[in-house]
């Protein structure tokens, strides 16, 4: 009850000494307290490296399910990687990882999942894990893929946008570093809560080749508006250019070989090493979350 449908608990574990195992594991990854930023670790697998699976794992149609752990454990450092709340809001994954020896906080979409939309328990999921982590001077990387905020009846009356905008405004206001990906698709509010947000303060802003964007899907959306089949492909061809024309007008930094997002991750953090040099305190926040 609790694991799964309520999000009150966190994890199962077996008995008292497993329970105690992931509870050193967590706190393994946050400084031992809000005065202190999060130490570097060195380990063997610390340094840049090509990712060449991920062409094969990550299929070009973005309506295609993939698994988006495997790809964390592809990218991230080897064995640095523990699921928070997996089995509650389970189209986002909220994961404490390490990338270059760096503790980080990860919000990735998981399109084995309902194709990735964000419901309520999903947004409230991210939303308590980003104040969290934020509140430890975590830098946060979120991986996107999505079809949007999960709509229907069901949806609404859950109140899923307004988990969504508590989602929105928990990343909004991250006083730490910020690197989003956008790795397939990321359809209107659902590219905003995963940190989409250029000129925001955050680190870096990047896309893979290919990746669709807009209010909603094109082809949904021509189908919805009744549009002729030459104009539903017109259509669908301009959100084909998404990528690089966002990148010309400054909503990403870069489109990336996906075989690089290790590397870029790597580098777009490597950005922020100013910050750590900088006192920590706690973060005061400010008004209240929707």
């Amino acid at each position: 009850m609790h694991v799964a449908r309520s999000g009150v608990a966190h994890k199962r574990a077996r008995d008292e000494a497993a329970a105690l195992d992931q509870l050193r594991d967590y706190l393994g990854y946050f400084p031992s307290n809000a005065w202190e930023r999060p130490t570097r670790r060195e380990a063997p697998d610390t340094g840049e490296r090509r990712i060449s699976e991920i062409l094969a794992l990550v299929p070009a149609e973005s309506r295609r399910p993939y698994p988006m752990r495997r790809l964390l454990e592809l990218v991230l450092d080897a064995g640095e990687f523990l699921d928070v709340q997996p089995e509650y809001g389970a189209s986002l994954i909220t994961c404490l990882a390490r990338i270059g020896g760096r503790p980080v906080a990860v919000v990735a979409n998981d399109p084995s999942v309902r194709a990735g939309a964000v419901d309520g328990a999903a947004a409230l999921k991210a939303a308590r894990f980003l104040e969290i982590a934020g509140g430890f001077h975590l830098p946060a990387v979120f991986l996107a893929d999505n079809p949007g905020v999960l709509a229907g009846s069901a949806a609404e009356r859950e109140g899923a946008l307004r988990c969504a905008a508590r989602m929105f405004a928990a990343q909004h206001r991250l006083p730490g570093p910020k690197i989003s990906v956008t790795l397939r698709k990321a359809f209107g509010f659902g590219s905003s809560i995963m940190a989409m947000n250029p000129f925001d303060g955050q680190t870096l802003s990047l896309a893979f080749p290919g990746v669709t964007l807009g209010a909603m899907p094109a082809r949904g959306g021509g189908e919805a508006a009744g549009l002729s089949d030459p104009a539903r492909a017109e259509l669908e061809a301009a959100e084909a250019g998404g990528p690089y024309r966002a990148a010309d007008s400054m909503a990403f930094d870069d489109v990336i070989d996906p075989r690089d997002l290790r590397n870029a991750l790597l580098r777009g953090l490597a950005l922020s090493d100013r910050r750590a040099s900088e006192p920590a305190a706690p973060v005061a926040r400010i008004g209240t979350l929707p």
